[in-house]
């Protein structure tokens, strides 16, 4: 037999071509997409909302019942009521030491549903007293 005149079928693809079209095809949606929005333009506030992640401190919560006790969930006894003077010592305390640790401190405020509003946001006004910059409100998810 005399193969001089005939190759082997070549059983590679050459996948080159492919790739070139593969990019270019990446860099026109690249350039494509951020023109395809599409809304109505606002101007969103600046907040850093995050979920809470198990390596950082025990948030603070301080939780108000139905009759405007208050509870503090880092006090020797969370589960006895606590003052509005002790409230205000113990999370000024704790924030003080956390800025000299230079860590942030989450603060919650926990009320109960038929909580009188007005407790709930007195709660808020001690944590502000106490050092609190910001203060968050804890709710159920809804069902």
């Amino acid at each position: 037999m005399n193969t001089t005149g005939r190759r082997r079928p070549m059983s590679e693809i050459n996948v080159v071509p492919y790739i070139d079209v593969m990019l270019v095809l990446l860099v026109i949606f690249m350039i494509t997409a951020p023109l395809m929005t599409q809304g109505i333009n606002v101007k969103l506030p600046n907040a850093a909302a995050r979920a809470i992640s198990s390596d950082e401190q025990l948030p603070i919560v301080v939780s108000v019942n139905q009759s405007g006790q208050m509870f503090l969930n880092i006090s020797e006894h969370p589960k006895q009521v606590i003052t509005s003077q002790d409230l205000m010592t113990e999370v000024a305390a704790t924030l003080q030491l956390a800025q000299r640790r230079h860590i942030q401190r989450q603060i919650y405020v926990k009320g109960d549903g038929s909580a009188s509003y007005s407790e709930v946001v007195n709660a808020m006004a001690l944590l502000q007293k106490a050092g609190a910059d910001q203060v968050g409100l804890l709710t159920q998810p809804g069902s």
